[in-house]
């Protein structure tokens, strides 16, 4: 059984997602998003730092905590090929530059607004800072919708599981850009998000 600890709008859906679009059967238990909860010792036990999601496998006795390398697990373990090119080609190269870019490159200037606003609240706030990441933030849609150009998805005709990944920054984004997503960006949002195993994901 793949058991996640979530909490709404998070990263979370991310795997959840993975798991409705290939059938996996999973079960979600939703936690206490406070810092007070995500404090707690019992919370650090299985996640070190507090956050979410936290994802347990009890057919492996898993646990893990980055929700972009626990749809890469899931992949490899449970989705029989799908939703990635094969390993060691140029494709999959690709795939997973796009993994990596959805969260080290494009997520976190948009966390960092987060980070900046919550330790730095009202006066204290930085305007010069939180302008850089967010600018940095947009340019990063600007890339994924030029590499998008006219294809369906990101790796071309086919959906991926980069496209889960890139999804879930694009969904952040299109909440903290002030400017909201650029053209090239909408309409592939547009149709990420119509996915019915995306919907169920975030309902």
């Amino acid at each position: 059984m793949i058991r996640f600890y979530h909490a709404p709008r998070t990263r979370g859906i991310r795997p959840i997602w993975l798991c409705e679009e290939l059938g996996i059967d999973y079960e979600v238990e939703m936690i206490d998003f406070t810092q007070e909860f995500r404090a707690t010792p019992q919370w650090r036990k299985i996640s070190p730092l507090g956050k979410v999601p936290v994802m347990v496998d009890t057919a492996n006795d898993l646990l893990m905590y980055e929700s972009c390398a626990m749809v890469q697990y899931l992949l490899d373990r449970y989705g029989n090929g799908q939703l990635q090119p094969q390993a060691g080609t140029p494709e999959h190269a690709i795939y997973q530059q796009w993994n990596w870019f959805a969260e080290s490159t494009f997520a976190r200037p948009l966390g960092e607004v987060v980070n900046h606003s919550r330790e730095f609240p009202g006066e204290k706030n930085i305007p010069a800072v939180v302008a850089e990441m967010l600018n940095r933030g947009e340019q990063c849609a600007i890339a994924v919708g030029d590499a998008i150009g006219d294809n369906s998805f990101i790796l071309g005709d086919d959906f991926s599981a980069a496209d889960i990944n890139l999804g879930y920054t694009i969904m952040l984004a299109e909440h903290f850009l002030p400017n909201g997503l650029p053209e090239h960006l909408k309409s592939y949002w547009e149709r990420l998000s119509a996915r019915p195993a995306f919907i169920k994901a975030t309902s």
